[in-house]
């Protein structure tokens, strides 16, 4: 082939692929530009179908983009909760021991120091979510930690705390509830390592069964009022008379009633004050005798004020007061309701008073420090010789956050009980705790 003839051929076959390049440039071109066209149209119809999600159903597309799933349910159910390790000195005895409620009598054994260790408090909870209506939503929770009575402490038994069904409305602001969970009365709790968050020392409200009802009311500006009321289970004790038994609270008849009238208002720049009333009554049943139906009714009543007011943006203020009577199934009164009068009866309620304040400081990095003090003041004259007349504990602990799941904590506290008659007791508390939260 001639030298013409090759450079020829060799033209054509160069403008060939040149041209099939730009052509293939040109096409792709096009493509990216219809691809950028269709990306963003879906951006705009995903951006306008997540405004349109209610909260819940975006918290499940979040932890579903995260990796998480619901488990074994259509529902959005989450797995929550904690693994928490507790080391213990007291040097003297307390109830529990675990945990300290009040310091034991020391007329016999004085200054008897112990140690306790355990993971009672780890935590398991499931909150579920949804059906999500255009008018009502529904959610539910149940919660346990290991902190059941009645087994060793190697083979603790499971408690339940929560356990509830709620609905709400938000249209109306409106939401009711069944099952247990919080008292309505006296809402706030210290940040305490102490598992007992200054019960029976000043911070009266605890768990229970109960129907309630919830109506949240705008006000002027971001000012909010809250109206809460409950029909509750009354928890008694177990009386026994010849031989028959009967629980005080169920044999009363009639439900206890509890209610709440709480307000948020801006007042400072660190954060909204929040602050309430609450009270409730109800009554306890306690039989005389086998030839009667009906026993001797002994009330059961309080009135409280709560107060959460943050500060600074490092420092946050909670504080309760309360007065009542027969309040030990609320963690008042030192854990006595009703005077029983040697020889198997019983005389009267227990009154009692008290409160408790406490300041959470930081988080500084990752550190955060809280300390407070409570106090329970039993009316003197309503109690027998030997038992408790005043408990008082404060307290302050840093927590440290290993990352973000994990934190170790050491709080140091100092408790005294008083007695009516000889054993008031002292005691000085060191705990320290590891947590897992997930």
């Amino acid at each position: 082939m001639s030298r013409t003839m090759i450079l020829t051929v060799a033209a054509i076959v160069t403008t060939m692929c040149v041209c099939d390049r730009a052509q293939a440039q040109a096409d792709l071109a096009d493509e990216n530009a219809q691809l950028k066209s269709r990306v963003s149209t879906l951006e705009k119809q995903v951006e306008g179908l997540t405004a349109a999600l209610s909260p819940e159903e975006k918290n499940k597309v979040e932890a579903t983009a995260e990796g998480k799933k619901s488990i074994w349910s259509k529902l959005d159910v989450q797995l929550y909760g904690f693994i928490k390790a507790d080391a213990s000195y007291d040097n003297s005895r307390t109830t529990s021991g675990n945990y300290v409620v009040w310091v034991d009598n020391e007329s016999v054994r004085k200054n008897d120091d112990e140690f306790n260790l355990t993971a009672n408090e780890t935590r398991l909870g499931l909150a579920i979510n949804g059906p999500q209506g255009t008018t009502m939503q529904t959610s539910g929770k149940v919660e346990f930690d290991f902190y059941g009575s009645g087994a060793s402490e190697n083979k603790a038994k499971i408690q339940m705390r929560h356990a509830y069904v709620q609905l709400r409305w938000p249209q109306r602001a409106l939401s009711l509830l069944a099952g247990q969970t919080w008292d309505v009365i006296s809402p706030l709790n210290p940040t305490t390592l102490n598992y007992t968050v200054l019960w029976d020392v000043g911070n009266i409200g605890y768990r229970r069964p109960q129907i309630r009802l919830t109506k949240d009311i705008m006000l002027s500006g971001e000012s909010s009022v809250k109206l809460e009321g409950a029909v509750s289970r009354t928890i008694g004790r177990d009386v026994t008379v010849v031989g028959v038994t009967s629980e005080s609270g169920e044999d009363a008849g009639f439900p206890t009633l509890q209610g709440r009238i709480g307000m948020t208002k801006p007042w400072l720049e660190a954060g909204s004050t929040r602050f309430g009333v609450s009270g409730h009554v109800g009554k306890e049943e306690y039989d005389t005798s086998t030839t009667s139906s009906a026993g001797r009714d002994f009330d059961s009543w309080s009135i409280n004020f709560d107060l959460l007011q943050p500060i600074t943006t490092w420092m946050t203020l909670k504080a309760e007061v309360f007065r009542g009577e027969n309040l030990d199934s609320y963690f008042g009164g030192i854990g006595q309701g009703v005077r029983t009068v040697p020889g198997g009866g019983h005389d009267r309620e227990i009154g009692s008073k008290g409160g408790w304040c406490a300041l959470a400081l930081g988080p500084w990095g990752q550190w955060s420090f809280n300390t407070g003090i409570g106090i329970d003041d039993v009316d003197r004259d309503d109690v027998n010789a030997g038992d408790r007349t005043l408990n008082r504990a404060v307290f302050a602990n840093a927590i440290y956050a290993l990352n973000e799941h994990a934190d170790v904590g050491v709080e140091l506290s100092h408790w005294r009980t008083d007695y009516r008659g000889p054993g008031d007791a002292d005691d000085v508390r060191i705990q320290t705790s590891l947590k897992y939260k997930f």
